[in-house]
């Protein structure tokens, strides 16, 4: 672990000298599973819900980092791993599906995402887009049809209250654009990344459906109610986050 002069205050990781590529993931238990998958896995920092690890991944090193639930304290993580010198980050999470013909596991690569995140609007002007930079997605995507994985791609809504409360949500304006899914950090990333020149991508695994008439038991291509906890999306997290470092190793290659 990393001495408390030496780190930095909200995460704790080091000031200097992490790995320039990074998967983050919201649950710190899923970074733990994710480090388990490299090579010379060690935890550099655990502190509130930012766990950090460092390894590699068939010769790329990389960071695997827990940003939490919801976008402002996720993007107190993508600040400091950036001041600690990381400069490409993909995000591994989990979504509803929105559109339909999206099965629970699939993976749902972002190429941009709605800002109703919560914390953006504060940073930059909501006319400001949120967007993934386009050799991230091209990374992902090579990365899930290597793995002979299930895939969609789209834009996705990220929405920082996690239940529906009082006010009238755009969802069904939402479904009729074709937005792919929801999920509750990703815009913040890309603004982020974009406003600080870093690169920055998304896959999410759908562990339900946002909209009651999405679920459909006798139809193969519907997904059921929201549960986390069921195989099918254990699996599809196992696969996902295979791709998204196969996708850092992809985008490593990539600059030399």
């Amino acid at each position: 672990m990393t001495s408390l002069t030496d780190a930095l205050p909200i995460t704790r990781v080091p000031r200097t000298g992490l790995p320039a590529r990074a998967v983050v993931v919201g649950d710190p238990g899923r970074a733990a599973v994710v480090a388990d998958l490299l090579s010379d896995a060690k935890e550099v920092s655990y502190h509130r819900e930012y766990r950090v690890f460092t390894g590699t991944w068939q010769g790329t090193e990389v960071v695997v980092a827990s940003h939490g639930v919801g976008a402002p304290g996720a993007v107190l993580l993508f600040q400091e791993l950036a001041e600690a010198g990381v400069r490409t980050l993909l995000r591994l999470g989990t979504a509803g599906a929105i559109r339909p013909g999206i099965r629970d596991g699939d993976l749902v690569i972002a190429d941009a995402a709605v800002r109703d995140d919560g914390v953006t609007q504060q940073l930059i002007p909501a006319e400001y887009p949120a967007f993934a930079a386009p050799e991230a997605v091209i990374a992902l995507q090579r990365a899930a049809r290597d793995a002979g994985a299930p895939y969609h791609r789209g834009v996705v809504w990220t929405r920082a209250a996690f239940q529906p409360g009082f006010l009238p949500l755009p969802g069904e304006a939402y479904a009729a654009a074709g937005i792919a899914a929801i999920e509750m950090e990703l815009s913040a990333l890309y603004v982020f990344a974009s406003t600080h020149g870093l690169t920055a991508g998304g896959a999410l695994v759908v562990d339900g459906a946002n909209a009651d008439e999405l679920v459909d038991e006798d139809d193969p291509l519907s997904t059921g109610g929201y549960d986390p906890h069921r195989d099918v999306v254990a699996q599809g997290v196992d696969r996902g986050a295979r791709i998204a470092l196969d996708a850092l190793r992809l985008l490593a290659a990539a600059e030399h």
